[in-house]
């Protein structure tokens, strides 16, 4: 499937997502697709972010339609809600070692953003005995997680108005996807309590450009491109404490 990113529709991006900066220097005009992505870097605290972006009816339909098969033609392999369970089932495993120590007393719930098929979601709920809610905007993928016995939301965690309490939330790799990324991390902060646990991951930006170059760290379904310094600046800002970080 070809995906044409000129033809979405896009909306400007005035602030900064994390300090609410306006004052932004452009560093790159496409992404390692090829695709016409311009990335703006903000002056005041270094977010790098797409500027203009895919509006979020845009994203829901590429994640729907076109992710997958963009990204098995970028690798030349196929990558498929079939295919991508082993991984991320052996994933899981890693995080459930490094979570563990730190998992609230008598954890019932989960919630996994982004959670694709479930399997991050199916493993950990097993490990740990908790109940699992999956958002994802890939329907095809969320039939996946229905068949691990997991509760499914359909869409983007933007457009979701949650109420009911987690334990356990999990972004994995996922954060550089979201759209708001202060308002999705405000959100899951209202959505747990005080003993809550959230785990998140990121791709480097830094790393990423140093090891390969700046045009292979950028991604058309990354709207946001994080580092180290600005993922804690923004679990700060929203209220979160870094227990334990890991480079892998």
């Amino acid at each position: 499937m070809t995906f044409d990113s000129a033809a979405q529709p896009k909306e400007q991006v005035s602030n900064c997502n994390l300090c609410g900066g306006v004052r932004f220097t452009r560093i790159a005009h496409k992404d390692r697709y090829g695709h016409a992505a311009t990335t703006d870097l903000c002056e005041s605290c270094g977010l790098v972010f797409l500027n203009p972006r895919m509006t979020a009816e845009a994203y829901e339909r590429f994640y729907q339609t076109a992710y997958r098969p963009l990204v098995s033609n970028y690798h030349g392999r196929d990558i498929t809600a079939e295919t991508i369970q082993a991984g991320q089932a052996s994933y899981a495993q890693e995080i459930g070692q490094l979570i563990a120590p730190f998992m609230p007393e008598h954890a019932a719930f989960l919630l996994d953003i982004g959670g694709s098929t479930g399997a991050v979601a199916a493993e950990l709920c097993k490990t740990f005995g908790l109940s699992g809610t999956v958002i994802d905007p890939s329907e095809p993928e969320l039939e996946q997680a229905k068949a691990h016995g997991l509760t499914t939301i359909q869409g983007l965690i933007e457009n979701q108005d949650l109420k009911h309490p987690f334990d356990v939330i999990l972004l994995c790799q996922t954060i550089d996807h979201l759209l708001n990324i202060k308002a999705t991390l405000l959100k899951a902060r209202r959505l747990a309590h005080n003993h809550s646990l959230l785990f998140v991951d990121i791709v480097d930006f830094r790393e990423a450009y140093l090891h390969g170059g700046l045009v292979e760290a950028l991604k058309i379904d990354h709207p946001y491109s994080l580092t180290d310094d600005t993922a804690r600046a923004y679990l700060r800002y929203t209220g979160f404490d870094v227990r334990r970080t890991e480079w892998a």
